[in-house]
């Protein structure tokens, strides 16, 4: 099942909208390379599975887009070791 996400490029960031309520994940692309530095819920959508409905799709999109990833921030670094199947896009 594919994640609605959107590419902001002119923001660095990937956006998720739930209900007018943005939650996102800024990246920096070095080659074939995303990194995550940080990802962001608005404080009324912390844990209701936003953030990590989001990094669902930013990993959807790194493997359609051939992408390794790196997740600097603690939130993409936890999330990523707890879906293994998402491993091999981590650079």
């Amino acid at each position: 099942m594919s994640t609605p996400i959107r590419d902001n490029p002119d923001k660095s960031r990937f956006e998720l909208d739930v209900d007018g309520r943005i939650v996102f994940a800024n990246y920096r692309r070095n080659g074939s390379t995303l990194y995550i530095p940080y990802v962001e819920a608005p404080p009324s959508l912390r844990g209701t599975g936003a953030a990590g409905r989001l990094m669902q799709g930013v990993m959807e999109h790194a493997r359609a887009e051939k992408l390794k990833v790196v997740p600097i921030c603690s939130y993409a670094a936890v999330w990523i070791h707890r879906h293994r199947e998402h491993h091999d896009l981590l650079a």
